[in-house]
């Protein structure tokens, strides 16, 4: 009858200095294995990376940025995880910086508790810190002043205006100039703009634009808008939509065409135009924003204002790894994206 040894088993390695004993080294020796300096033997490497392997070990990277090794983590912060194009954002920042070996931390900021954040981000040696979304501006101003203080590259994407920011963002009122010459140039003169009530500077932007398409085509926003928001915040976009097509219809004037806030407003107001026994497009065109998947499943299809995601991340990546390692640059960079009309069968003609 033949008995097995029992199998080593590997020791649970909480140290560095237990790791140390584990490889039998001298610590100072193995401390300059996982910080890469020069000089050292390769088999003293190799024994080292072999052990690591077979415990498991994962150096301490606070103690490693402490002795002034690149961490390769970049804080993102965020508005929100709600909306479906955020959640795209971050996922293709993310992918993208991790296909350039850096590690992401991910918080999202409530408002006041930003400061808190920040100080976190700093306090982990990020080499970058990342906005996405909309925030308050005296809280973003304040946190790339001090960024900018501390030589930490920062970028801003969506939030335009922070003075000294590095910004990326689809350009929202070129997007809003395009989508209102197409709806001017298939006749309409009377509008309705669905869940515009936010004083988010985005918002107050798209209707600036709005203002300067139809003042250059001899309107004026005053006589060509109107709005049936109400005073409430939004809590469902599709139930908002429909509930404020609804009141445009009981109010017995009813503009030719609508554009909303975003896609899922667009088709809840869709919806409630049609429950009502209007048709779209050829009582109403309605076109929504973000190009959404969703668009394509209401009858007819949405238009919509593409905000060409993956080529603004791209160009978000693309500057924020241009400052890394660069001195502070004295001057913002600041790229516009240009937006795509996606043209769909929920617009045409204004009904004669």
């Amino acid at each position: 009858m033949s008995t097995s040894l029992p199998k080593k088993t590997t020791p649970l390695i909480r140290s560095s200095t237990e790791f140390a004993h584990y490889v039998g080294l001298a610590r100072t020796t193995v401390s300059r294995v996982l910080n890469g300096q020069p000089g050292l033997k390769a088999k003293t490497i190799e024994r080292v990376k072999r052990a690591i392997e077979e415990t498991g070990f994962v150096p301490n990277a606070y103690a490693l940025h402490l002795k002034g090794k690149r961490t390769a983590t970049v804080g993102i912060c965020m508005e929100n995880l709600i909306t479906p194009p955020s959640v795209r954002k971050l996922a293709t920042l993310q992918h993208l910086l991790r296909e350039k070996d850096y590690a992401s931390l991910i918080e999202v900021i409530e408002p006041g508790n930003s400061d808190k954040v920040i100080r976190h981000f700093l306090s982990m040696r990020v080499e970058a810190v990342v906005f996405i979304g909309h925030f308050n501006e005296e809280e973003l101003t304040r946190h790339v002043a001090e960024l900018n203080a501390r030589e930490t590259p920062h970028l801003i994407i969506d939030h335009v205006g922070i003075k000294g920011a590095n910004t990326v963002s689809v350009d929202r009122p070129k997007a809003m100039q395009a989508l209102f010459e197409h709806l001017l140039d298939h006749g309409h003169r009377s509008f309705g703009l669905l869940a515009f009530n936010s004083m988010t500077r985005s918002v107050r932007d798209r209707l600036r634009a709005i203002g300067e398409t139809l003042e250059s085509r001899g309107l004026t926003f005053e006589q060509s808008t109107s709005a049936l928001d109400g005073a409430y915040p939004r809590v469902n976009d599709f139930e908002e939509g429909r509930r404020i097509a609804r009141a445009f219809v009981e109010s017995g004037k009813v503009p030719t065409a609508f554009v909303a806030i975003n896609d899922e407003v667009a088709i809840g107001a869709m919806h409630g135009f049609q429950e009502a026994g209007l048709r779209v497009p050829q009582d109403v065109s309605v076109a929504g924003f973000n190009n959404l998947d969703v668009c394509l499943m209401p009858t007819p299809a949405l238009t919509s204002i593409d905000q060409r995601i993956e080529e603004t991340i791209q160009a978000a990546v693309d500057v924020l790894l241009s400052q890394l390692g660069q001195p502070a640059r004295q001057r913002p960079l600041i790229k516009m994206i240009e937006p795509q009309l996606v043209v769909r069968g929920s617009t045409g003609p204004a009904k004669a």
